[in-house]
């Protein structure tokens, strides 16, 4: 069952969610635009399946939503409570810039990025506030802005010829593209490619007013528990830092039009807006690029609770190499 986008009159766009109730279904999914779509075991029920109402989510994303009392629903029968699990493509908006160049598996590769040739990432590595101010100023906020309104989202630089990493998603519906910088400097943007089954997207500004680019880590020297940073605009706040540690590798989603995949799955919080932004280790390497949330909530809408996903650092890196032409 899906639900009809809610339109967030203080950010301009539409949060989508699918909204499957646990008592039914193990499996969970989001509608468009894209989210992942992935298995897990329903929790212990204990209310009769046929009973559930959700309420809308609040329009104020600072309000505490409120579920009201039990009510009869449309089709006559009293309603409990439940709680519904989604998956929340992290649009802070929803709209998009002009897609440009749809790439195929075949397309040759442009543009060499900078991956770390170091190992495993140890305890001790270095303090993860000099990580972030480091690894901050090469993180941009897009905006997109078209006849149907205001999107926004995040991205970071790759390379030293101007060129910007982000999701598909963010640029999907066309429109003025816009990228500010950590210093404040806005800088239209250009849609040099973009690959829908991959969720992946690459903006250009001019490499005279890029930023230093971000060096991608090696996925293989991932592992459970190593310490990561996402960074990006989650609800239109540029600068947002959030910390926690490598959840899960190789979680089986399904991540833009593409069927199914793997992703790294992480409990540093993720929210709308940070979509297309980084994930890194405590190095400041790449090792995800920040792409969908779990979320369980009771209506329309909802946040983090510490299940995020992340395109995997490698496919990633190659993806944008094709993109960057």
């Amino acid at each position: 069952m899906s639900y009809p986008p809610q339109a967030d009159p203080r950010y301009g766009g539409r949060h989508d969610t699918l909204r499957y109730d646990l008592a039914d279904d193990a499996r969970f999914g989001l509608g468009e635009p894209r989210g992942p779509d992935f298995r897990s075991p329903p929790p212990p029920r204990t209310w009769p399946p046929d009973e559930a109402f959700t309420r809308p989510a609040p329009r104020d994303p600072w309000a505490t939503p409120d579920y009201g009392e039990n009510r009869r629903d449309r089709g006559g029968r009293s309603g409990r409570a439940v709680v519904a699990a989604v998956i929340a493509a992290l649009l802070a908006g929803g709209l998009a810039g002009g897609v440009a160049g749809r790439v195929t598996a075949g397309d040759p590769a442009s543009t060499a990025l900078s991956q770390s040739g170091a190992g495993p990432v140890n305890g001790g590595t270095g303090d993860l506030s000099e990580v972030a101010a480091r690894v901050q100023a090469s993180v941009v906020s897009i905006e997109v802005r078209s006849g149907n309104g205001r999107g926004t989202g995040s991205g970071f630089v790759i390379d030293r010829q101007g060129h910007v990493l982000t999701n598909a998603h963010v640029v999907e519906d066309g429109g003025q593209v816009t990228v500010t910088l950590a210093d404040r400097r806005r800088i239209p943007a250009q849609v040099t490619g973009s690959d829908p089954a991959l969720d992946l997207a690459v903006l250009s500004i001019p490499a005279g007013q890029s930023p230093a680019p971000l060096t991608f880590g090696r996925f293989s020297d991932v592992r459970v528990g190593d310490p990561v940073l996402a960074l990006g605009s989650p609800l239109g706040l540029q600068g947002t830092v959030t910390g926690g540690i490598v959840s899960a590798l190789n979680r089986e989603v399904r991540i833009g039009d593409g069927g199914a995949s793997t992703a790294l799955q992480t409990d540093a919080s993720i929210n709308p807006g940070n979509s297309g932004g980084p994930l890194v280790n405590a190095r400041g390497e790449v090792v995800g690029v920040n792409t969908a949330i779990a979320t369980l909530m009771r209506g329309g809408g909802g946040g983090s609770i510490g299940i995020g996903f992340a395109i995997p650092a490698d496919r990633a890196r190659q993806g944008a190499q094709r993109l960057a032409r």
